[in-house]
């Protein structure tokens, strides 16, 4: 399964972790991602889809 929302299109985004030392690692900020029942053409669907998505109302979330 990828970490992308199926609405915004959310993604991971790469980094580096630095410690206090500078010490140097890679790393990754991944969304939030919940698996919602949805209604979508009056069938019900499971997305995976963003916090931030469902908290704005994009999305009609049945848990």
């Amino acid at each position: 399964m990828s970490k992308i929302c199926e609405i915004c299109g959310k993604k991971p985004l790469y980094g580096n972790a630095v410690s206090h030392a500078h010490n140097i690692s890679k790393r990754r900020w991944v969304p939030n991602l919940q698996r919602v029942r949805i209604t979508k053409k009056g069938k019900r669907t499971v997305m995976s889809v963003c916090t931030s998505c469902i908290k704005a109302g994009k999305v009609d979330a049945f848990k």
